[in-house]
């Protein structure tokens, strides 16, 4: 696409939302970022939460970050219609409030049930604030621009989990653990209150659809009976698969195989970093090379990785070097697989947009958490379970997307320099 071209689609999409184009890419990239915090800042905390709570046994604290996955999981299948309704703004809105008040409850938590069950509400917020965001995305900006728009918006998503656990470390080290949820609190509430002040209603009331059972039937028939949707879907569920895997056992593999104690939020905010420059050389290059030969090309370096990294563990335990930089270089690949997977799987759905994200986001994500948690609960003091989840999980997406693509990969009718699906709907 030529310069002036892609002038007017930023404009057209700026116009929508009432925001100029990097403000509408801050402020989406730290509502979604506020789900990433909410995870990533419990990692340091979860022996701290287990001894506090008198944890038996201190794989439940896994829980923790289980429940909220399955709450975010869920409900955004109910967001999804909600916001096709009656509007992204209130849902968006409704969302923070519910995330906050429930972050601040947790601050109070006297047993590991009573969180487990906050947390999970917090998920259900966190779900409002990820459905509405990516509809909202979805109104402004369509096909290439929208994989160009979500990369930039995930470069800042993914500064998060290169400070989160460092925060969450500092704030036990020198406080107790209700003090994390206190402080995402504070930032939820700040969230608000940009919200409120600076973003528009992006979804005009002639193109909302009506809150019926007949409606929300019809729409998830469109989004489930459509082969490219459903096939990118089964995708990124298998992929939430493994950052829940990675997600969930990452303390224990760096942690108890390879030692590394206070060295861990550096680690872990080094391998973020590199998922950050995947997502930024996605922006770059995805209008010039498209959605589909990147992705492609990703999930295929990425099987073939993970089949090589479990190959060289049969031998005995690799390096952490070695181990460390396979698994970065796998996680830089789901980076820029499920950015543009996103973006496939809402191109032919327009309008319903809300629906489409809905389904699809809560589809792979209470899939992912189930795939995640098996493997997590596979560990037995090797990475070799996970980087056995990561092959398994890349083989099937590549089956997946065979499927969706009818057994051709790189390419698409409409994948063009020129047009793309869903170019229109800016």
């Amino acid at each position: 696409m030529n310069p002036p071209q892609e002038h007017t689609l930023e404009q057209s999409g700026s116009a929508r939302i009432g925001l100029g184009i990097a403000e509408f890419i801050i402020i989406i990239a730290l509502m979604t970022a506020s789900i990433s915090m909410g995870i990533d800042s419990m990692l340091p905390a979860l022996p701290n939460i287990g001894q506090s709570l008198s944890v038996a046994n201190p794989n439940d604290t896994q829980l923790v970050i289980g429940v909220y996955f399955l709450g975010f999981g869920i409900c955004q299948l109910f967001f999804g219609s909600l916001s096709d309704a009656y509007g992204r703004r209130n849902i968006l809105l409704g969302g923070l409030v519910f995330y906050t008040v429930t972050l601040f409850a947790a601050a109070w938590s006297g047993s590991l049930t009573t969180l487990l069950i906050l947390r999970f509400i917090q998920g259900v917020g966190a779900a409002a604030v990820r459905i509405t965001t990516l509809a909202i995305v979805r109104d402004c900006f369509g096909g290439r621009e929208m994989a160009r728009v979500m990369s930039y918006v995930t470069i800042v998503f993914m500064i998060m989990p290169m400070v989160a656990p460092s925060v969450g470390q500092l704030i036990v080290a020198h406080s107790n653990w209700q003090w994390i949820f206190i402080a995402l609190g504070i930032a939820s509430a700040a969230l608000f209150l940009i919200a409120f002040l600076r973003m528009k209603e992006t979804l005009p009331d002639n193109e909302r659809l009506p809150l019926s059972v007949s409606s929300v039937m019809s729409g998830f028939k469109t989004v489930l009976t459509n082969r490219v949707t459903c096939g990118y879907m089964l995708g990124l569920t298998l992929f939430t698969g493994v950052i829940c895997a990675y997600v969930v056992s990452v303390q224990q593999v760096f942690g108890e195989v390879y030692g590394l104690g206070e060295w861990f939020p550096i680690a872990f905010a080094a391998t973020a970093a590199g998922t950050a420059v995947a997502q930024f050389a996605n922006g770059y290059f995805v209008r010039s090379f498209g959605m589909r030969r990147i992705s492609h090309v990703a999930m295929i370096i990425f099987t073939v990785l993970g089949a090589f990294g479990y190959a060289a563990g049969t031998a005995g335990q690799p390096s952490f070097l070695f181990t460390y930089v396979l698994i970065s270089v796998m996680l830089m690949m789901f980076a820029v697989i499920t950015t543009n997977f996103m973006a496939i799987s809402l191109e032919p759905m327009g309008h319903l947009a809300g629906t489409a994200a809905a389904i699809t986001s809560s589809v792979s994500t209470t899939g992912g958490v189930v795939l995640g948690g098996i493997v997590g609960q596979m560990f037995d003091g090797t990475a070799q379970p996970l980087i056995a989840g990561f092959t398994i999980f890349g083989a099937l997406t590549i089956a997946a997307t065979l499927w969706a693509e009818k057994g051709k990969l790189f390419t698409h009718p409409g994948d063009s320099p020129q047009l793309e699906p869903g170019m229109g709907h800016v």
